[in-house]
């Protein structure tokens, strides 16, 4: 399996075409999404990698 990535026009209709025609002819579509910080934060303890979240006291910063 290859991945290709392309830039083009949007508007251009030629390749809009071409790349639907790639499409119906098996080819996937594979966006990639940039993720947030809170996006990966949520998705590290989802898999386990943090287990332990510290937070302060009572819910308020310390003077230090």
């Amino acid at each position: 399996m290859a991945t290709v990535t392309l830039n083009y026009d949007g508007r251009n209709n030629l390749i809009k075409t071409i790349l639907h025609s790639a499409i119906l002819a098996g080819a996937t579509e594979v966006a990639k999404k940039n993720k947030s910080p809170l996006d990966m934060a949520l998705e590290d303890v989802h898999t386990g990698k943090v287990t332990t979240i510290f937070t302060p006291k009572n819910g308020k910063k310390s003077n230090q």
